[in-house]
């Protein structure tokens, strides 16, 4: 199966990358020499330095190497993003084997440390999902929302006592 040839280059446009947009010509290799006359040298002259207004490409995934230089293995990189499914998968195995309350409290300070992490860090990897502004919210409101719903569970008693808790909890269940 071949690829239908890019609509500039079949114009003559000349060459272009992955993602659509026209590369520009080769600098001479003398000082003297001059660069070929056309419509090459006017494209590059008034090129952009805009992303296109039609993507034809994927972007760079975040943790591709900006959490920690490339020279360093992916999981080193990755170290925000698997510290907090590591503390998720302990509050999962915490509540398999009998331990609810435990375990909802360690998926909760999980989604809180990712909150605090993706604050204070410059670059967290995979753990950036959205605008950093977005992911703090998302992940510090899911954080305490399961934190606190840990601490006012019911079985057998709970750690935290809201006195409205109750009510609001018998009128929603009724």
């Amino acid at each position: 199966m071949q690829a239908e040839p890019d609509a500039e280059n079949s114009a003559g446009g000349g060459p272009a990358r992955a993602n659509g947009t026209p590369v520009a010509p080769a600098a001479p290799a003398t000082p003297g020499a001059q660069a070929p006359s056309g419509t090459a040298g006017a494209e590059a002259a008034a090129r952009s330095r805009r992303f296109p207004s039609i993507t034809r490409d994927t972007a760079r995934p975040e943790g591709s190497g900006r959490a920690v230089p490339g020279a360093v293995s992916t999981p080193a990189r990755q170290w925000p993003m698997l510290s907090v499914l590591a503390a998720t998968a302990v509050g999962l195995l915490a509540t398999a084997f009998g331990y609810p309350r435990v375990g909802c409290l360690a998926i909760g300070v999980a989604l809180i440390a990712a909150a605090v992490m993706r604050r204070v860090l410059p670059s967290v990897g995979m753990l950036a999902v959205r605008s950093r502004f977005t992911d703090m919210i998302t992940y510090g409101l899911l954080g305490v929302a399961i934190t606190l719903l840990a601490l006012v569970m019911a079985a057998p008693k709970p750690w935290l006592v809201i006195p409205f808790m109750e009510s609001a909890v018998r009128f929603t269940v009724r």
